[in-house]
Parts: structure tokens; C-alpha cells; sequence
């Protein structure tokens, strides 16, 4: 299938599920992470779910994070450049929602690209390669391009993979782990 019959398909099937659903799949995907070999290093990049797009809610591996003492960073979007920019997760941080319903930080302190260890991605789809679907803006493209090769890409999912994303281009960036509900897939 192609990135746009994927959008189409994957929004449909997660405006399908509840909160409680939701709430369920989000615990077991992180009871799945917790048993990745990714807990030596220091800062996690982590996003906070769009609630209107039914995302994975990742306030249990924040947990798991805050109660293994890492660093947590969370991004600001730019959507005039389709730039994110990255700030440390402290007692202290406010977030608020931008126009687009995406939970960000207002400020804090910045955390250049290069620290980041490891990045949750998030996604609509991805394949059996590794390969992925979001929502077409390239910003995840864009953040990962620029971190450094040996940083962790884990795509967080709800469903099972593709077989194959037929229209993928070398610029894609593709995943090391996606994790659902079920399985963590190793690329």
C-alpha cells in the first residue's frame, strides 16, 4: 500500500478505538519497552499523544523513564520551517497545547540534537523493513536525519506491520524497534 492509502486506513481504524482501549494498548506497549536493551544511556526523546488523533499515550514510559532516572526531552514544532526543537522535561516545565493540539513544552532548557540517545517515534504505520507512515509533514524525517547514526528509533503502534510501504523514498528515515501492544519488532 502506498503512505496515503495508509494514512487513510490507520487514522479510520484508530478513530475506532475508545479511551479505555486506548488506555490498555498504551500500558502494554510500555510493558514491552521496558524489556528493550536501550536502559544504558541518558536522554530519551519522548512525544506527548495528539489526544484528538487517538496516539499512543506515553505517560506510562514516561514513567518508566522519570523512574529510571532519565533524561527526558520533548520537542517544540515549527511549522513555518517543519523544525522541531528539543527541551529538557523538569519539575518546572509547563505544557501547553499549540493550535495544532499537540502537547509542547513553552520553554526550558534546550537539548541540542546530539545528546539524544534514544527517540520514540510516533506513527500511523510502518512496515516489515522498518519503514513508516506519519502524518506526511516530515517533521520526524527532518529531527531524525540530523541525529547522530547510532541513536535508537522506536516506533510506537497500536497495530501490527505492513507487509510493505510501497512508496518509500531514501530520505525515509527508518526505525530500529517499533513496539505494540504485542510484539517488538527488531529491524
Amino acid at each position: 500500500m502506498t503512505k496515503k492509502e495508509l494514512r487513510t486506513k490507520y487514522n479510520a481504524l484508530r478513530q475506532n478505538l475508545s479511551e479505555a482501549t486506548i488506555e490498555d494498548l498504551s500500558l502494554q506497549i510500555a510493558n514491552q519497552i521496558i524489556h528493550l536493551d536501550i536502559w544504558q544511556h541518558s536522554f530519551y526523546h519522548i512525544f506527548l499523544p495528539i489526544e484528538t488523533k487517538k496516539e499512543v499515550n506515553t505517560e506510562y514510559i514516561l514513567q518508566v523513564l522519570a523512574g529510571k532516572d532519565k533524561n527526558i526531552v520533548l520537542s517544540v514544532s515549527d511549522f513555518s520551517t517543519r523544525e522541531m526543537t528539543h527541551f529538557l522535561l523538569t519539575d518546572a516545565t509547563k505544557i501547553n497545547k499549540n493550535k495544532y493540539n499537540i502537547p509542547e513544552p513553552v520553554d526550558g532548557l534546550e537539548v541540542p540534537v546530539s545528546k539524544i540517545n534514544v527517540v520514540f517515534v510516533p506513527l500511523l504505520a510502518f512496515d516489515e523493513k522498518g519503514n513508516r507512515v506519519g502524518y506526511g509533514k516530515g517533521f520526524y524525517d527532518q529531527f531524525l536525519s540530523k541525529c547522530q547514526p547510532e541513536t535508537i528509533k522506536i516506533g510506537l503502534s497500536f497495530f501490527e506491520s505492513e507487509k510493505l510501504i510501497s512508496d518509500t523514498l531514501s530520505s525515509d528515515i527508518q526505525l530500529d524497534y517499533c513496539v505494540t501492544p504485542t510484539k517488538v519488532y527488531n529491524f
